[in-house]
């Protein structure tokens, strides 16, 4: 076996989706009107294969981005680090507003993102995050790099690879 030699095993299933609603903003003052997605995700990992063969175990990697997804699924999701969108909660509501807008949700229905924008983009890199969170904790593990990908619409994909420190 080449020791320099780097595997990838990658993940994608019909039921790694999650339906949630979100708006973003673009163009520095224009926000968009609170709409939804059906939402489909995939995730690769990069590495050398351990002694029994595996970059990763393809059921631990599955079993961990169910979970993931369905924290997200029949959700709002909401940035908490938006400059402009200010996401307040209180009691059992959450309130958010931009400019002169104002939308107020039950908490229950809310996933509040440490982000800047709910984009494609920023929720592959969160989801991301989730996964190497649980791939960290297993130090046998010697993945390289995890890639995420969130398909918002048929077609449209975003991707963002993380490297693995």
């Amino acid at each position: 076996m080449n020791k320099f030699a780097r595997y990838q095993v990658r993940v994608t299933k019909d039921h790694l989706v999650f339906s949630a609603a979100h708006f973003i903003t673009f163009n520095g003052n224009i926000c968009e009107r609170l709409h939804g997605h059906n939402w489909r995700v995939a995730a690769e990992l990069t590495g050398p294969l351990d002694e029994n063969g595996y970059v990763f175990d393809f059921i631990a990697l599955r079993d961990q981005l169910q979970k993931t997804v369905d924290a997200l699924d029949h959700r709002v999701l909401l940035p908490t680090l938006h400059p402009k969108i200010h996401v307040r909660e209180q009691d059992q509501e959450v309130e958010a507003t931009f400019d002169n807008r104002r939308w107020v949700f039950p908490r229950e229905d809310c996933i509040l993102l440490p982000v800047e924008n709910t984009t494609a983009e920023l929720i592959a890199h969160w989801i991301g995050q989730q996964l190497l969170t649980v791939i960290g904790s297993n130090a046998a593990n010697q993945i390289e790099s995890v890639q995420i990908e969130v398909e918002e619409n048929f077609g449209q994909w975003a991707i963002c690879k993380l490297p693995v420190s």
